[in-house]
């Protein structure tokens, strides 16, 4: 596809991942940054929405400025052979300029297939998302481990994919979103179909996205047996402990401990961070922590420019020191951090 194609397609499309019926939070979130962007762009915004169960989903996206949803009734869950075929085609009917998907699991498998059907470009895990002059989507990642943040477009092809980490848009909408249409298609599989014969929920394993209080170890740990200490700090805040990128990759830290792009997104009420330089990898995912609390020796260090409280001195004074009054204090697992 030319340039002088580009002009045919317009407005913006929200891939919504269902699970039974339930949408993914990730959907609502691109739903309002899709609003955001459509004021620069021009052009409508779409939603569409494949599975089982769909019955709520337009109730779950009551409060969201869509100007149409489009619900594809399957007989199962996600099935990348059909899900491919059913927004290929869904893509094809509307022609929307821009294409915005969750980076989750099965917005990562969906994604590339699409881009590579219609012979677009694909940005993966973007942080932030705008328009330019030339109604290009200008797709903002960090880039070379993080030093760089790169501003990426698709100037020639059209649609103009992107995936977006869960938790990095805030959902956030107008009070009178507007009516909202509503079309229902019932799909059936091909024979030859890939088809998922079950599906097992698990339950929450309690991880740090959903900790409410972080403590989070960074390059400034010195030895993996230094841990114990943060961890002690976190159990009295009634809290978790985490890590930035630097441990995990020690062997100190488990992976699904890490913050950041390459590990989880997260959105505390509080986090401590001790010895973290804060890398532009690290801080986008936690750029929602409502009170960041900053340890660390260098007082350049990167972290203090988002840290509510920024602490220049030693995590090996003043984390014992937290300790000694905290343990010293009720240790109910307050989360109230007194400085």
């Amino acid at each position: 596809m030319r340039q002088a194609d580009t002009a045919a397609w317009s407005g913006i499309l929200v891939y919504l991942e269902c699970r039974r019926g339930k949408l993914h939070p990730v959907g609502r979130e691109l739903i309002a940054e899709a609003a955001r962007l459509s004021a620069k762009l021009g052009g409508k915004v779409y939603a569409a929405a494949l599975g089982c169960g769909l019955e709520d989903v337009p109730k779950q996206l009551a409060d969201c400025a869509l100007d149409k949803i489009y619900l594809y009734e399957t007989e199962e869950e996600y099935s990348p052979v059909l899900y491919e075929k059913i927004m290929t085609e869904c893509i094809h009917d509307i022609k929307p300029s821009v294409v915005l998907i969750g980076g989750t699991y099965e917005g990562r498998a969906l994604a590339p297939r699409l881009a590579v059907a219609f012979g677009s470009g694909l940005t993966a895990d973007c942080t932030a998302l705008d328009i330019d002059e030339e109604d290009n989507l200008v797709q903002i990642r960090p880039a070379f481990g993080g030093n760089v943040m790169a501003s990426i477009v698709t100037q020639f092809t059209r649609p103009q994919f992107a995936t977006v980490r869960p938790g990095i848009m805030e959902a956030s909408f107008a009070e009178n979103p507007g009516r909202t249409e509503i079309v229902r298609k019932t799909v059936r599989p091909a024979d030859d179909s890939f088809r998922i014969l079950d599906v097992q929920e698990r339950e929450a394993s309690g991880g740090i996205t959903d900790a409410r209080v972080l403590v989070v170890a960074g390059r400034g740990v010195k030895k993996k047996e230094d841990l114990a200490m943060l961890r002690e700090l976190a159990g009295l805040l009634g809290g978790q402990l985490a890590s930035s990128r630097a441990l995990v990759e020690k062997g100190w830290m488990p992976p699904e401990r890490q913050i950041g792009l390459s590990g989880s997104t997260v959105s505390p009420d509080y986090m401590i961070t001790c010895g973290v330089s804060g890398t532009v990898q690290f801080m986008a995912g936690m750029r929602h922590t409502k009170n960041i609390i900053a340890v660390n020796t260098d007082p350049d260090a990167r972290i203090f420019e988002i840290a509510h409280y920024p602490v220049c001195g030693d995590l090996y004074e003043i984390v014992p020191e937290l300790i000694k009054r905290l343990g010293a204090g009720k240790g109910d697992g307050s989360p109230e951090i007194h400085l």
